[in-house]
């Protein structure tokens, strides 16, 4: 990958995009078992071209788990600090988010892909210990 151009395009063969903006793509994965699709989660990510100082392409990725208020940020964090490998967590407007950004220049597929499907886990999961449902 070299450009936000090239991974929107993959992006857009590859996952089931729900809204494409001129640099923003949302994209819905469903968990669960194939064989019974009521009880399918989804989990909605926000893939987004950011730059860095103007001149330094990247890629943030995040998904939302839940209202901040709803919560206990403390249980959520100490959550995220023993099962999280790859993502951070923050709060954007009035949810909090899983997140991850990856420089575009030279990134690989994997580098990209591996840490997609690891977020969107990692929010449904939270999602469902801390806010009980399946909003996102």
């Amino acid at each position: 990958m070299a450009s936000w151009g090239d991974l929107a395009d993959y992006i857009r063969a590859e996952y089931d995009v729900i809204h494409d903006e001129d640099e923003e793509l949302r994209v819905l994965f469903t968990f669960g078992d194939e064989d019974e699709d009521d009880d399918d989660r989804t989990q909605v990510v926000i893939i987004v071209r950011e730059v860095l100082d103007k001149m330094h392409e990247w890629v943030q990725i995040a998904s939302p788990c839940g209202l901040a208020s709803q919560v206990n940020l403390r249980d959520v964090l100490e959550e995220v600090g023993k099962s999280t490998v790859a993502c951070g967590l923050a709060i954007m407007g009035e949810h909090v988010v899983v997140r991850h950004s990856l420089p575009l220049a030279d990134l690989d597929i994997h580098e990209f892909t591996d840490p997609l499907q690891l977020l969107a886990g990692t929010a449904d999961m939270l999602e469902e210990q801390f806010w009980g449902g399946d909003g996102y």
